[in-house]
């Protein structure tokens, strides 16, 4: 969990960041996790798009995602969700 100060310091960078993984209308299925653990390999900050068509409510589809690629979600706004997961051998962002 995060505090509010380290959430608020995710959402300033999170900002600037474009949408890398997209989820449609087969909802969280596991080619989206895949697609998450490949973008976690090169980032710890990701912001994900879902879909209209998608038949699933955004902060479902965020608790699925998070769980199955362990990371945490840090906010659901919308049809976007950003996730955080930290890099164990060269974290890239320390949190306040």
């Amino acid at each position: 969990m995060f505090t509010s100060r380290q959430r608020s310091y995710l959402m300033s960078l999170a900002a600037e960041l474009d949408p890398v993984v997209q989820v449609g209308k087969e909802g969280a299925s596991p080619e989206a996790t895949v697609s998450l653990e490949e973008a976690f390999h090169n980032r710890e900050l990701l912001k994900v798009n879902v879909q209209k068509n998608c038949p699933e409510e955004p902060a479902m589809i965020a608790d699925k995602l998070s769980k199955r690629s362990h990371s945490e979600v840090v906010k659901v706004i919308g049809r976007k969700i950003i996730l955080y997961k930290k890099d164990k051998d060269h974290p890239k962002i320390v949190l306040p």
